[in-house]
């Protein structure tokens, strides 16, 4: 079962996709969140949640105080569940949905909204560094200044080649799954 764990939405059921979707576990969540508002980076922040699946991480950032937030997913079966997960999540916290775009990451990457202070990348452990490296790239311009992204992936497929204007904040493990906190220069 996938849920919110905390703030305004706190403890509301996620659909989850019968098939395709590799929902970010609540554990790792937990420990994400929880090091995001301690260092502020989600109160007021503008969330994008790419690769969004059930809409978690974005979701989570919205029951937890965040101005908005964009899901984007590509299969038409999640960004469904995602809309449904959106309006639950809205309806409890009694604030605005998130934006659901129905798109691929990066065409949606290319077409320039933003900014945003926190970027959510949680993709297909199997996409490869190249595509992700073009994701990457991309989110610089849509970043605020100050702007975070957090990427999870598999964590034996470490970093991949970051472009020249994200550095590598911090690091943390979670059994299989490595996150990593990516910051403007």
């Amino acid at each position: 079962m996938t849920r919110i764990i905390a703030g305004a939405a706190r403890g509301i059921r996620l659909d989850v996709p019968a098939a395709g979707t590799r929902p970010t576990s609540d554990r790792v969540r937990e420990s994400l969140f929880a090091a995001l508002e301690s260092a502020d980076a989600i109160a007021g922040a503008r969330v994008l949640d790419l690769y969004a699946g059930t809409g978690a991480l974005g979701l989570e950032a919205l029951s937890r105080g965040a101005s908005s937030a964009d899901l984007v997913e590509h299969a038409a079966g999640a960004a469904q569940v995602a809309r449904a997960n959106a309006a639950r999540v809205a309806k409890a916290a009694a604030s605005t949905p998130a934006r659901v775009h129905r798109a691929s990451v990066t065409s949606f990457v290319r077409g320039g909204a933003g900014p945003y202070d926190l970027v959510f990348a949680d993709p297909p452990y199997d996409l490869a560094d190249e595509a992700i490296g073009v994701v990457l790239a991309g989110c610089v311009t849509l970043m605020a200044e100050d702007g975070l992204f957090v990427l999870e992936r598999a964590a034996r497929d470490g970093l991949p080649p970051l472009p020249g204007r994200l550095v590598l904040d911090r690091e943390k493990r979670y059994g299989d799954t490595g996150v990593w906190w990516l910051r403007r220069r």
